[in-house]
């Protein structure tokens, strides 16, 4: 077998010259590549699926969590996200749960698709839907522009600067900048949207699930979900793919199919145990949802001990307070660490098992935060990380991965772009206290 073939050189047309290139378009990519917008950049933003919106549209996980410390007394996150909130509301998309350390809102993810889309509009970014990430384009040592890929044919996107917001760090990945894959990778969820879940009000459907799921060929493990908003849909986060790096293109392919699989199977599950309720498939998500993948070597390696205990720093640009939740890829159920010291072990068909990560006294902080500097390497100084790959442990990462602190993640990486632009600098360079001070005049809250 040929291992190998030439392929010919050719000559790439130029589609766009613009100041900043944004790649991947999921919310974190969407509030990158606006608040660069409204700073002045021209700014294109290259995304390979038809919609914006990564994980909360595609994959269906409709959930955005606290925007206020775990206590509930002092609000820590602002911003874009809670400007597509009020956009929501308008159209009566979106429901507020107070006080819950689940959730904070549940919105329609397709009506998010849409305020995504008008937001992008409005700023006066370049969209470019169903256009693959194929190649970077590096002359004399400098990142210069992105070889893409649609129906158009292969063309190249030249700027000035670059935010990788891929989430699997594909961009940072193809420049060969060091990246690292954590041995345990949290497993990925496949959600679903069901008709019918009203017929098992009443039925404690977790544990039929944990009891019978072998016969379907399920894991026993964690499952939740929650109605949309003035709707009696249900989306339902349930199946489990293990011990799988979707970073490969093989494993993307298995688990994609897999995850649908599990989603039959519970269906077919409490339709043969709860045979009234009449339950019904009605939405697959366009993509599975990822926790993780490989990460990104940056100046800071944000811990788990950063996190747990608060730790301020000097370049902090975004706050969350969402526990640490890990999702465990060798056994069911999932482990949850809050900031007050607390842990507890939830598996389906058992009482949580709490104990403590910490002992109790002393003083306990209400709320974390994500340095520049996990953002920020070296090699190519032009490009800024931004996404779940930027650079944490495993235990920082169970944390911060949630969307609520990945936006915030996303408009910082837009300001650094603009502030490098206006200053004739590069993103590495940018004074971290500019950033936090433009983010904060924009609306996001920086303490």
């Amino acid at each position: 077998m040929t291992n190998s073939v030439l392929e010919p050189a050719r000559s790439t047309p130029v589609w766009q010259e613009c100041d900043l290139c944004v790649v991947g378009g999921s919310a974190t990519g969407v509030f990158a590549a606006v608040r660069a917008a409204r700073l002045g950049l021209k700014v294109v933003l290259v995304e390979r699926m038809g919609c914006f919106g990564g994980v909360a549209t595609l994959s269906l996980v409709n959930v955005w969590h606290n925007c206020r410390d775990e206590r509930f007394e002092r609000q820590i996150i602002g911003g874009l996200s809670l400007e597509v909130i009020e956009r929501l509301k308008r159209s009566d998309s979106v429901t507020t749960w107070d006080r819950n350390p689940e959730w904070e809102w549940i919105f329609n993810p397709q009506e998010l698709q849409i305020e995504l889309d008008a937001l992008v509009s409005e700023a006066g970014v370049k969209p470019y839907l169903h256009t693959l990430f194929v190649a970077p384009y590096v002359r004399e040592g400098r990142l210069e522009g992105v070889f893409v890929e649609n129906k158009s044919g292969r063309g190249v996107i030249l700027a000035k600067q670059f935010i990788d917001a891929s989430g699997d760090g594909d961009l940072a990945f193809h420049l060969g900048l060091e990246c690292y894959t954590p041995d345990a990778i949290q497993p990925a969820t496949t959600c679903a949207v069901f008709s019918g879940w009203e017929g098992l009000d009443g039925v404690n459907w977790k544990l039929l699930l944990q009891k019978h799921g072998h016969e379907f060929g399920l894991h026993a493990d964690f499952a939740w979900g929650c109605h949309l908003p003035h709707s009696d849909l249900y989306m339902l986060a349930g199946t489990r793919i293990r011990d799988c790096d979707l970073s490969n293109g093989e494993n993307l392919t298995c688990a994609e199919m897999e995850g649908r699989r599990q989603v039959r199977a519970i269906r077919d599950l409490l339709t043969r145990y709860v045979p009234e309720s009449r339950l019904r498939l009605q939405t697959l998500p366009s993509r599975i949802g990822i926790r993780q993948t490989r990460h990104i070597k940056c100046r800071t390696q944000l811990t788990g001990d950063d996190v747990l205990r608060g730790r301020r720093f000097p370049d902090a640009i975004a706050n969350g307070s969402y526990r640490v939740d890990v999702h465990h890829p060798d056994r069911p159920g999932i482990t949850l660490r809050y900031l007050d010291g607390r842990q507890e072990y939830r598996r389906p068909g058992f009482a949580a098992e709490k104990t403590r990560w910490r002992p109790e006294g002393g003083d306990s902080p209400t709320f974390y935060q994500i340095p520049l500097s996990s953002m920020i390497q070296d090699r190519h100084p032009n490009l800024v990380i931004a996404g779940r790959m930027l650079d944490a442990d495993p235990t920082a990462h169970a944390a911060i991965r949630v969307m609520i602190n990945l936006n915030q993640v996303g408009e910082a990486a837009g300001v650094t772009a603009a502030i490098a632009l206006q200053s004739g600098a590069d993103s590495a360079n940018v004074p971290s206290g500019m950033v936090r001070k433009t983010l904060a005049d924009g609306g996001s809250i920086i303490v």
